[in-house]
Formats: structure tokens, sequence, C-alpha cells
């Protein structure tokens, strides 16, 4: 279960009374997530996301976060909004961890995507991006390109043992990337969900409903963030790329928003280097994650595998990708 902080019935009760949202009937650690602490919170007036933020998250990212999901509620889109305390603030805090409530969305996270799944995200994703596009709000990507080598180094061995000639692929493939990486500057910004996988979105029966989880959000190429989505929603079992997912999500995105020439040529390389991002965070905390840690670190091998497409792939066709003239 994904809860490293423990809140008993008392702190919980003092901590409510400084917001409007009632007394808690209901409360429930959440086993999804492996980075903050999260609690289903049901009150006498509405249900409630509690959440505290452990250590990894870095507190003076936090407004950015809270400023992103206003900004969505803003434009209708669904999104969890952040709830301010009686003092005006949604950040508060609470068993000396920074903690917010934000309100909760109905719906439930797709196990195994289907097509028309992968075309409402897409087209979710554009209206996502449309919805910020106005906003000021801006914060780095930690985790882009320049960062992979660093996360790299030192865990050679651990790749090795994960299949064989592992680690010598993987740096051919950072030599590749750090190549053919696009210039941002070529390419249309913005804040991007930047972990949109099938668990942070929510659909009520087969229609989308919501997005959640924006803690990774920050600013980068808008089509990186398909690059993403394309990766969590389009692969098999042992890394078969479904074709049809891929045009699913892809005309369902550009069916908001057409990529620009340079998006469609830089895609293939933002793709694969999706891929490798996920992996390396992945190797970090199959690596660092002590044994006895209360949440199981995710396997890296299932990015491995994905990173065995993108290195035959050469253009967006590859990925289902439909120019409008054809």
């Amino acid at each position: 279960m994904a809860v490293y902080t423990e809140v008993d019935d008392e702190a919980l009760a003092d901590f409510l009374l400084r917001y409007d949202i009632g007394e808690a009937i209901a409360f429930k650690g959440i086993a999804e997530g492996v980075e903050n602490s999260n609690y289903l919170l049901e009150t006498t007036k509405a249900r409630f996301i509690l959440t505290l933020y452990e250590k990894r998250v870095n507190a003076d990212d936090l407004p950015f976060f809270m400023g992103v999901m206003e900004a969505l509620a803003d434009a209708g889109f669904p999104a969890p909004l952040p709830v301010k305390a009686r003092d005006g603030s949604a950040l508060q805090e609470l068993n000396d961890r920074p903690a917010a409530i934000v309100t909760f969305l109905n719906g439930m996270s797709p196990r195994k995507p289907n097509a028309s799944q992968c075309q409402q995200i897409g087209t979710a994703m554009a209206r996502m991006h449309n919805a910020l596009a106005s906003t000021t709000l801006s914060r780095p990507n930690d985790l882009s390109v320049d960062a992979w080598p660093d996360l790299f180094e030192g865990r050679e061995a651990t790749a090795a043992t994960l299949a064989p000639n592992l680690a010598t692929l993987i740096a051919g493939d950072l030599d590749r990337l750090l190549d053919q990486w696009p210039d941002p500057e070529d390419l249309p910004q913005g804040i991007i969900h930047a972990d949109l996988f099938p668990d942070n979105a929510f659909f009520l029966g087969e229609n989308f409903s919501g997005v959640i989880d924006f803690y990774f959000a920050c600013t980068d190429m808008l089509a990186y963030d398909i690059a993403i989505a394309l990766n969590a929603w389009c692969f098999e079992a042992r890394g078969e790329f479904n074709m049809t997912k891929g045009r699913a999500l892809l005309a369902g995105y550009t069916s908001v928003r057409d990529f620009t020439d340079a998006e469609v040529k830089a895609l293939p390389a933002l793709i694969h280097g999706a891929a490798m991002r996920f992996f390396l965070t992945r190797l970090v905390d199959w690596t660092d994650t002590p044994a006895d840690a209360l949440v199981r670190p995710k396997d890296p091998t299932e990015y491995a595998e994905k990173l065995g497409f993108h290195r035959m792939a050469r253009k967006l066709e590859d990925y289902g990708y439909m120019p409008a003239s054809s």
C-alpha cells in the first residue's frame, strides 16, 4: 500500500477543522501511487482525496502542481480541484508533511486499454494541452534527455542482469537519443502531464471521465507528452506495439490539435526517449529501493522490451500515424 505516513483519527479530526468540508465519516489508505501517501476521505459533505507529500517530492514544486489543477478546473477540464482551507491556501501540513485535499473524481482506470479508450485519451490530452496554453505557470522537466546518462551511470551491471547485452544496447540508445533529440525551441511547448499512464486516467463505463496525479507535470514539448502516452497505452505484453491503438491515440489527439511538420519528424525520437526515461527511473528504483520497502519497485524490463521496438522504428507512420492527406 502506498501509505508511508499514517494519520490517526485525532490528527485527521484536528486537520479537518482547518476546512469547511464537514467531519470525516470514512478514511482509507489508497494502494495506488508510489511517491506519496494517499487517502480516500469521505466527510459529511462529499468525498475527497487527502495526499501527504513524502520526501521525494520537492515542496517548492507543490504550488505549481496546485496551480495546474486549478487552471484545468477553470477551463472545464475534468481533473481534481485543490480544496482551499479557511486561510485560503490549498497547501497545509499534517504529521510533519506538506498536505493537500483535492476533490474526488468518479471513474475507474482501465487495466487493459482498448482502442476506443486510446482514442479518447489522445483527445483528452490535446484538450488538456489547450486548456493550459494560456497559463503563465512553468516548471522545468528535470527528467529529460540531459539527465539520462547520469541516471544510467553506475547501473550498467544491474541492466546486464536483466537481459543479455542490455547494458550495451542502452548505451547505444543514449548516444542515438542525444544525437537525435530535437531542439525544444523548434516544437510547440507548454505544460505537460508527463505521467499519463492508464492508472492516471478515469473512465465511467467506456467514456473518459478525468485525469489525476499531476505531480510530474512540467513545461516541455507537447509532443513529448504524446510520446509518453503512446508507450503507456499502446503496447501489449512482452513489448509488442499495437498499431491499432497507436493509430487511435494519434487520431484522437490530432482531432483537436494538429501536429506541426517538426513534431511529425521529431516524434519517433521523442517516443524512443520517453521509453528510455521510464526504463531508467525504474532501473534506479530497482537498484536503490531497499528489500523491506513498503512499495515494490516496477520492473524496468517492461520498458527494455519497448526500447527494442523503438530501435527499429524510423518514422511516425511506424506508430500508426496517418497524415490528413492519406
